[in-house]
């Protein structure tokens, strides 16, 4: 799972009762389970605080702002070579499904539709720089 807005977002609007991140300690992962047993629900702070967020940003009527990670801007960097997604999961010692997973998020993110919208928002927002 990722524990980026969007998909937080969509998963509270799938209706799920609890959310943990997969490298929740063992003590959370207990209190999930007894949460949504007892209350019907467990979501962790974050989800909470992305929740929050969300709710005032949408109130004031302002953008949202775009918030990238340290990973997927490390992928997005590599996206801009000629390297094949393969090569790139490669590099930084990912499944080449996770790396699916960052190109999927970062396409709804930024509001692109393929590598070459990742590139050109790269190159506009001085992740890379043009030699």
């Amino acid at each position: 799972m990722y524990d980026e807005e969007k998909s937080i977002i969509r998963m509270i609007e799938a209706r799920a009762r609890g959310y943990v991140l997969k490298h929740a300690e063992p003590t959370e992962l207990r209190k999930a389970f007894d949460d949504v047993v007892s209350k019907g629900y467990y979501y962790s702070d974050l989800v909470s605080g992305v929740l929050v967020q969300s709710l005032h940003s949408d109130d004031a009527g302002s953008p949202k702002k775009i918030s990238i990670n340290d990973r997927e801007t490390e992928f997005l960097k590599l996206a801009c070579t000629e390297l094949t997604y393969k090569e790139i999961a490669d590099r930084m010692c990912l499944a080449p499904r996770t790396i699916d997973g960052y190109c999927e998020a970062l396409f709804e993110k930024l509001n692109v539709k393929s590598r070459v919208g990742l590139v050109i928002y790269a190159i506009r927002n001085g992740f890379v720089k043009m030699d």
